[in-house]
């Protein structure tokens, strides 16, 4: 028989919970190099009408061959440290959403920490490919409001082109290269809801980085089955994320899905009944497929365009790799 003692009888202290938290500034970097429709088809059997018709892509952004995931990373987290008027000093938590970083350690988290100076902070990545993001921000959101942080910075970035294999037409069409970042603190009102997430099992190699034949790791996919379950299954997962934070589909300002492809993109906004007025991001059509860092890139870039208006309510939704899916709604900056 084990009996108690008085010291492991005694309480824990609590931690300094407050209601929410909220995102104060965003940012984004993208590669200066474009690769057009034209330019894969000098390496693939494709062509322009036919990337188009099947994606909506017209160009994409590629990383120089010297550059890696980091790279990108930290001109994004910079943009949004300056966007949020927050000094990097102060940030006391720094996560990094990726699935394309080649080293295994260390982190992309505590590389971007050291680049940009800040102080000691909780550095860590989040390994859920292109649903990576929304895990990231639930767990800053859930930081901030346990008071494990005060102040957060959450990135997506890719470098999709190091996975890419420019043989496979059905692939390559795809994949770009670039970051998003949100800086995130403390908040006496809840701005960001709760969390949606799960997996599918049955579709856990659907989309996958693995070596191909003895080459890669490149990134494949059963394409088909993506489709089909994006088609029938997000709009359902939406719905849930607006319920959960205690809204309506006539709440939102702004739908920020995965951007996977435009002809998924399209149906899946369709399919909510979104007000007419409604802002659904396309970033995919200039931006390519980044993976992880589409969310936060596309929403940055339509901040910088003056597309949305100030404190815009958005919807996020990310699936892919894993199977993994989650969102949450946001109220932006």
């Amino acid at each position: 028989m084990i009996t108690q003692t008085g010291a492991a009888a005694r309480p824990f202290a609590a931690s300094a919970a407050v209601p929410g938290s909220r995102i104060v500034g965003t940012g984004h970097h993208r590669p200066d190099r474009v690769m057009t429709n034209r330019d894969l088809e000098q390496l693939v059997e494709t062509s322009d009408e036919w990337i188009r018709q099947r994606t909506g892509i017209e160009e994409r952004r590629i990383a120089d061959e010297d550059q890696d995931v980091r790279d990108l990373a930290i001109p994004a987290a910079r943009a949004a440290l300056a966007d949020a008027g927050v000094d990097a000093a102060d940030v006391t938590q720094v996560i990094v959403a990726t699935c394309s970083n080649l080293e295994r350690s260390p982190s992309v988290a505590g590389r971007v920490a050291q680049a940009l100076g800040i102080p000691a902070p909780a550095a860590f990545d989040v390994g859920a490919a292109c649903s990576g993001f929304e895990h990231a921000l639930a767990v800053a959101d859930m930081s901030l409001r346990t008071g494990a942080s005060t102040t957060t910075l959450v990135i997506g970035a890719e470098k999709l082109s190091a996975v890419t294999d420019y043989t496979d037409r059905t692939t390559c069409i795809l994949t770009a290269d670039g970051a998003g970042a949100m800086v995130l603190t403390a908040s006496e009102e809840p701005t960001i809801s709760p969390v949606v997430w799960g997996t599918v099992p049955e579709l856990a190699d659907a989309v996958v980085i693995d070596e191909v034949d003895g080459k890669g790791p490149y990134f494949s996919q059963q394409g088909r089955q993506v489709l089909g379950w994006a088609l029938r299954e997000a709009p359902k997962i939406s719905r849930r994320i607006v319920d959960a934070a205690g809204l309506t589909m006539e709440d939102i300002d702004v739908f920020v899905p995965h951007q996977a492809n435009l002809r998924m993109i399209e149906p899946l906004a369709a399919a909510l009944g979104l007000r007419e007025d409604a802002v659904v991001a396309d970033d995919i059509i200039t931006s390519g497929n980044t993976s992880a860092a589409t969310i936060p890139l596309a929403i940055s870039r339509l901040r910088e365009a003056g597309r949305i208006p100030s404190g815009a309510t958005a919807l996020l939704v990310g699936f892919g790799g894993g199977f993994s899916w989650a969102g949450q709604v946001v109220r932006l900056p």
